[in-house]
């Protein structure tokens, strides 16, 4: 079966065909770096990382770029409130995104471009658009340049607006604008306000680049001038993503043959963010439950729907993933196999998770009823590995290295005292078995007897 995706620039399912067989390019806007992450920017992340992942796992050879923002309007207000360089705050606050993104196993993209190492690609494509009358210098003295909207006809293609109907852009200062609603491509430096680092020469002057252009810029620079799949929030649809691609379509770049859009994680009906002061952040929703289940409860939602945050609802696909881990820990090592047919069909589909993970839990349950559990076991890792949640994964911390040795350390010792209490209560030792036993339980380990010999596992409660 073909992977067929909702495209939000034509509003309707299309059969995925890269412009390369065989290869994907995928970019994904990132976030601006002015505060800590909290859940709703990570289920971006992990909707796309699914994405990737199911791409990959497909046959395809995935280029995927996630930029960050790391010179904005908001990061300047932010750090002088702070009193510390904007810079500095860029950098702490990536810092932070990357330790969350790790913390629920998101892959690292092939790159992650900051928008200050790409200013003269931004120049570059500022001058092409001015060159082609899609773009203008004002002449009020501020340094600006814009994208004048009424010079590219195509524009609100992808929102399916008229200019007319459209807001003005709030970016800039309206007086130096031929139309309220044309958008900043430069923004000239106020050095009364603006602390000279956060400027860049340029032939209009000393300056910083506009939000738009940057990821542009970026999205040429990696994937080229024509490229598959352009995605993140639904919020970024307007203006951001409408700016995006007129710019780069006036600039002569087809760029995204299709638009992917996740919904909001909301709080009381409302999108997660700061400015609302209802926003989780990462590590305090990681003292309720791991990353991982933290990450189950984001894929077993379809990405375009809206998920209403709350801990009860949180905490029970937690409770729902942990039956999955039973399974495995009863079923013993064993290697992952192939995606059941009906998975593999719901992945197709738009990334349908909810099936696909309905799939995951009907393979649980037969595996459970029979015997030998060896072959769903095999397809439940397939199926956890598509979604980035396999428990073996050393993303979560138990594959290699120390931990695997102190595993492998922990499962010979508990094995020896098995051992130990089948002798005793083969030799009817009862009291000897007993005593054995209460050692490992006390430990914080359990024991149960399964018809292919004894298993344990650590006590979640202990």
């Amino acid at each position: 079966m073909t992977f067929r995706l909702y495209d939000t620039a034509t509003r309707e399912v299309r059969d995925f065909v890269p412009l390369e067989e065989g290869k994907a390019g995928i970019y994904v806007c990132g976030l601006t770096v002015q505060s800590e992450p909290h859940v709703g920017h990570v289920r971006s992340a992990v909707n796309f990382d699914v994405l990737r992942r199911w791409l990959t796992h497909t046959g395809h050879d995935v280029t995927f770029i996630r930029n960050v923002t790391d010179i904005d309007d908001k990061i300047l207000a932010k750090s002088a409130e702070q009193g510390r360089p904007w810079f500095n705050l860029a950098y702490a606050m990536h810092a932070e995104l990357t330790r969350a993104l790790a913390s629920i196993n998101v892959l690292p993209p092939t790159y992650e471009p900051g928008a200050t190492g790409h200013v003269p690609e931004m120049l570059e494509m500022i001058a092409t658009l001015i060159e082609a009358g899609h773009a203008y210098a004002a002449d009020d003295g501020s340094g600006d340049v814009y994208f004048d909207v009424r010079s590219w006809p195509a524009y609100g293609e992808l929102t399916g607006q008229k200019v007319d109907d459209m807001e003005p852009a709030g970016d800039a200062d309206p007086r130096g604008k031929r139309d309220p609603r044309d958008f900043a491509l430069w923004k000239g430096w106020k050095r009364d306000t603006e602390p000279a680092t956060a400027a860049w020469p340029s032939p209009h002057g000393p300056g910083r680049p506009g939000w738009h252009i940057e990821c542009s810029a970026m999205a040429g620079k990696y994937l080229g001038t024509a490229f598959d799949i352009h995605g993140g929030g639904v919020d970024l649809r307007f203006p951001h993503h409408e700016n995006e691609q007129a710019q780069s379509r006036a600039a002569g770049h087809a760029f995204a043959s299709y638009w992917m859009h996740n919904a909001w994680i909301t709080t009381a009906g409302e999108k997660m963010s700061k400015s609302l002061g209802n926003s989780l952040l990462v590590p305090r929703v990681l003292e309720r439950v791991r990353g991982i289940e933290l990450r189950f409860y984001m894929v077993s939602a379809h990405y375009r729907s809206h998920v209403e945050f709350s801990f009860e609802a949180l905490e029970e696909a937690a409770v729902g993933f942990r039956r999955i881990e039973t399974f495995l820990d009863k079923a013993g090592p064993g290697e992952a196999g192939e995606v059941p047919a009906a998975f593999a069909a719901a992945m197709d589909d738009d990334l349908g998770t909810p099936a696909a993970v309905a799939v995951l839990f009907d393979t649980v349950r037969e595996g459970n009823r029979v015997e030998d559990p060896t072959l769903a076991a095999a397809q439940v890792r397939a199926m956890l590995g598509v979604l980035g949640l396999d428990p073996a994964d050393p993303a979560w911390g138990g594959g290699t290295g120390d931990d695997a040795a102190l595993t492998a350390a922990v499962d010979a010792l508990v094995a020896g005292l098995l051992e130990q209490r089948a002798e005793a209560r083969a030799a009817k030792d009862y009291a000897r078995a007993d005593v054995i036993r209460d050692q490992i339980k006390a430990a914080g380990i359990e024991v149960e007897d399964t018809p292919t010999g004894p298993k344990w596992s650590l006590n979640s409660a202990g």
